[in-house]
């Protein structure tokens, strides 16, 4: 279930990334051990994570996801191993929650995608997802809510 979208101006927000560029059929088995390794070198160097971690998609063809995972920090990291400091820039956007398991997650972002275009509004080639409460929190798909945020011009 996606909840109505609204348009949002964000702030730009200090992250450390790890970027990825893998098959689709390899998302899941690299997910977990970049989000633990991400989440420990940030520990390691007494960083606090500002918020939720997300991924910052570039590119989502049929075959490749190319990505960064990403954690909002409270200062910069100093790059180590695959982690990098990045940003997550400041842009409008049309933001949307999205309430269930991972396997509808495509449905949601064509119903945004919908959203936006029928506003008149023009996508940017990238998306973030921030995930709010993931398996992590609790095993129950329809407990798991995902924030959906598509960067706009007009």
């Amino acid at each position: 279930m996606l909840d109505t979208p609204q348009i949002v101006q964000t702030k730009a927000v200090p992250t450390a990334i790890i970027q990825l560029s893998v098959p689709r059929s390899e998302i899941r088995s690299v997910m977990g051990p970049g989000i633990q390794e991400l989440m420990t070198t940030v520990a390691a160097q007494g960083i606090a994570p500002a918020g939720p971690w997300f991924n910052r998609h570039f590119n989502m063809n049929p075959v490749t996801f190319d990505f960064e995972i990403s954690v909002p920090v409270t200062r910069p990291v100093k790059a180590a191993g695959r982690v990098r400091p990045s940003e997550l820039p400041a842009v409008k956007a049309v933001r949307a929650v999205y309430r269930g398991d991972y396997e509808g997650l495509g449905a949601a972002w064509g119903e945004l995608e919908r959203w936006v275009a029928a506003r008149g509004l023009a996508a940017a080639p990238w998306i973030w997802e921030v995930y709010l409460a993931d398996p992590a929190a609790n095993p129950d798909p329809s407990t798991w809510r995902t924030e959906l945020n598509q960067p706009v011009e007009g």
